[in-house]
């Protein structure tokens, strides 16, 4: 079934539903009498349903079921999916058709103006011209770190039209590497399932690797290019053995016969010795699978963008193609405080949910005949300590599993076989085998012996489990169960569900005649749709929260209060659980409210993050800073909830420390609104501190000091310190600050002496500081951590 409202947002009363069976047993529709279908006896028809609800829909069959520059003009206008242009369907329109101008102009009579809001930096973006043609046209900043966008109207209605909000995808242009003419394929093994990698900050850019070509995009197939591979590069064998493929900001990787590889703009190159790599050995490379674009590091070092792996060492790869050695099985011994006479291995390499850790998995064994157990160490990328964790599972010696860190604030994690899916749940404490209700976990028995091929997990915390032959399974974290889903494409067509730039899930397809296709997959009304066949219900209402962001800074002195709701049955006793994982470095304070009505309560918890550390009087100001500095991962979650609930939990960071994006400046000062000429100015020699042969001639830099403050030299200054961030103005700085000249002038003079200021003690001075620091440059011999 399909509609024409892309990603099924828009899903009424109003909208056409498109039938389609595939096989040759049909016999007709069965629909319920208050739904309308156009041809009950064609395989082929179009329903509508003129009542909202939950309505069964099935097809009646005979016999078994078989299947076969930096900113961008958006223009924006509203189209009625049900009367809209193929190109207004398919988003590839340039321009309104005649419907939708109508429909937007009469809309925008009613007050509608579309606003373009910014999902991580809170920031909007509004039209400030007027309607053309029944077009807004919004200019938007192309930035790296706030890419993810949602277009939001007003609240007004026409006929009973309502305007869904939609959401889009715009960062800096990504282009794909283009086509060379006489190169060669290169691809996986003949008869191989679909490799797939894509850009954890940016879904859109996917590569993806068949057992014939290998397809790149950067807008979600909506177009695609191959990427090839010069002649002589690689033999026949092994242009024909890809076994894993990454892409990154540097280029596209292939693993290939333990070798790796760059395919980038400026050529094909095999990565060895010569880059801090081993020329061959290599068993697995893997990158990010979650995006944060903020965190904060105490490390100078950036992070890594993809880890590569032997069987006793393990790699990391920095921004242009930088690698260095992480860490060795023999280091892991000592580390683990293994015995040295045992075999060690890396199983594998995943990066978790947190922005800056990474798990090493383990294959340690003393007999290495039967059975070998597998421990997992996360290392962080900023403190640089290694950490192992409570969990070990027995396996035989020839068996593989894959990990996948799930997106939540807490460690956790699925791993799968060939036949069953293992969790481990908050910080591995809650572990186990999905299974079905039936108690079914090997799910090869419920998929015709098929394995599996891929699992999909989104930020929503569902998990979609694809069978090599198209069967698909689904389940939610933190839950133990498993339900199958409707079959949705035949059982030979190479398939691989992946995110699309509005945040929702499609098929993507690998056709025998070495082209793509797309279908959009509406999880939502597939998982309702079983749900409504298993009388599955989610245990509460409703699950609210104020967090705006994903990212929180929580600066020395400043608070952060918050707010999560859960409204649910009376006599259930659900709450929301609050957990955090990082440094110990916040303290919290709660407090509930709760109220009762029709049989129903509503539950809220406000909850203030903040610390409490003196640093008066201290020794050393600066570790005491850097020991309460830090990223706290925290997560609301219902204590209860099953796979029909929409959101799951609610994961943000709150970085304790100070913004990089913050910056003071001296009020007053301007670096636009004079005239930048070359200036400078002479200090006499007598009035410098060390008392040179000949005057200072000094030239003013206009870009890093600005436009000089004009002052009357009778009146008094004092400077006012203000802070600014990424947005502009916060507040004036309240704090004590030194000021002093730079080049060693000493004839300034001071409003006040030490006693007129309320001084019981001499205070420190220049004089003073300089005395006790003559071996520091003037700018560094006084700071707060010489205050006492």
């Amino acid at each position: 079934y399909s509609s024409n409202s892309p990603n099924y947002r828009i899903f009424s009363t109003r909208s056409t539903i498109k039938l389609e069976y595939e096989g040759t047993l049909f016999t007709e529709w069965s629909v319920p009498e208050i739904c309308f279908v156009l041809n009950k006896s064609s395989p082929r028809t179009e329903l509508r349903c003129s009542s909202p609800g939950v309505h069964a829909i099935k097809p009646i069959v005979t016999g078994p079921h078989f299947f076969n520059n930096l900113t961008q003009v958006i223009s924006v206008w509203v189209y009625d999916p049900e009367n809209a242009d193929p190109d207004e369907l398919l988003g590839s329109a340039e321009e309104p058709s005649i419907n939708s101008i109508v429909l937007s102009t009469q809309m925008a009579t009613l007050g509608q103006k579309p606003v373009i809001h910014t999902v991580l930096k809170r920031k909007a973006y509004v039209s400030n011209e007027k309607m053309k043609k029944g077009t807004w046209h919004i200019m938007v900043p192309m930035t790296r770190d706030d890419a993810l966008k949602e277009i939001r109207g007003n609240q007004v209605t026409f006929q009973d039209c309502f305007i869904a909000d939609f959401l889009i995808v715009l960062t800096f242009p990504l282009l794909t590497i283009p086509e060379i003419p006489g190169s060669l394929p290169i691809s996986s093994p003949r008869g191989s399932q679909l490799m797939v990698s894509w850009d954890a900050c940016v879904v859109a850019s996917v590569v993806l690797v068949t057992d014939m070509e290998t397809f790149q995009t950067n807008d979600s197939f909506r177009t695609w290019t191959r990427i090839r591979v010069p002649p002589g590069s690689l033999s026949d064998a092994e242009r024909q053995s890809v076994a894993d493929v990454i892409i990154s900001r540097d280029g596209v990787f292939f693993l290939t016969n333990g070798v790796l590889y760059q395919k980038s703009f400026r050529g094909f190159l095999k990565l060895g010795r010569i880059l801090n790599l081993p020329d061959g050995g290599i068993t697995g490379i893997s990158s990010r699978k979650w995006c944060w674009v903020k965190y904060l590091s105490k490390a100078k070092e950036r992070r890594s963008n993809f880890a590569v792996w032997t069987e006793n060492e393990v790699y990391l790869e920095y921004i242009l193609l930088k690698f260095a050695r992480l860490v060795t099985t023999t280091e892991l011994k000592n580390i683990l405080n293994l015995s040295v006479t045992a075999t060690l291995t890396i199983h594998s390499v995943e990066y978790t949910g947190h922005p800056l850790e990474i798990a090493v998995f383990l294959s340690y064994c003393t007999i290495c005949t039967v059975t070998k157990k597998i421990f997992l160490v996360i290392y962080n990328e900023d403190t640089k300590q290694w950490v192992s964790q409570d969990f070990t599972l027995d396996a035989p010696i020839d068996s593989v599993f894959v990990p996948h860190f799930v997106f939540s604030a807490l460690p956790g994690l699925i791993l799968w076989n060939k036949h069953s899916i293992y969790y481990c749940y908050h910080n591995f404490t809650f572990t186990g085998i999905l299974q079905t209700h039936a108690g079914h976990g090997n799910l090869s028995m419920l998929s015709n012996d098929s394995i599996i091929h891929e699992v999909f997990i989104d930020y929503y915390g569902n998990i979609l489990i694809k069978m090599e032959n198209n069967v698909i399974f689904y389940s939610k974290i933190n839950t133990r169960d498993v339900v199958k889903l409707h079959l949705w494409t035949n059982n030979t067509t190479r398939a691989f569900v992946l995110l699309s730039t509005s945040g929702y899930t499609y098929f993507l397809y690998a056709l025998d005649n070495g082209t793509i296709q797309i279908q959009d997959y509406p999880l939502s009304l597939e998982t309702r749709s079983v749900a409504f066949t298993t009388k599955d219900k989610c245990p509460y209402m409703a699950f609210h929260n104020n967090v705006a962001r994903v990212f929180y800074f929580l600066d020395k002195g400043e608070t952060l209060t918050l707010w999560t709701q859960i409204i649910y049955p009376e006599n259930t006793g659900l709450y929301v659980v609050v957990e955090s994982y990082g440094p110990k470095i916040l303290e919290e304070s709660h407090d509930i409210s709760f109220e009762a009505a029709f049989g129903h309560c509503t539950k809220t918890l406000t909850i203030t993050f903040y610390q409490n550390v003196d640093y008066e009087g201290l020794y050393d100001y600066f570790e005491m800073q850097h020991n309460n500095t830090g990223l706290v991962m925290v997560q609301f979650r219902p204590s209860e909830y099953s796979k029909t609930c929409p959101i799951a939990q609610k994961v943000f960071q709150i970085a304790v420390g100070c913004d990089d994006k913050k910056f003071i400046a001296v009020k007053g000062f301007s670096k636009k609104g004079c005239h930048h000429h070359d200036f400078s100015y002479v200090i006499e020699k007598s009035y410098l501190r060390h008392q040179p042969s000949k005057n200072l001639k000094v030239r003013y830099i206009w870009k890093k000091y600005g436009c000089p403050l004009r002052l009357d030299f009778t009146e008094k200054f004092q400077p006012v310190i203000q802070l600014f961030d990424d947005n502009g103005y916060v507040k004036d700085v309240g704090a004590n600050f030194i000021v002093w000249e730079i080049h060693g002038r000493d004839d300034y003079s001071f409003n006040n002496t030490m006693a007129q200021s309320g001084c019981l003690h001499e205070a420190q001075t220049w004089k003073s500081m300089i005395e006790l620091n003559k071996h520091l440059p003037l700018e560094e011999v006084w700071g707060p951590e010489f205050l006492q």
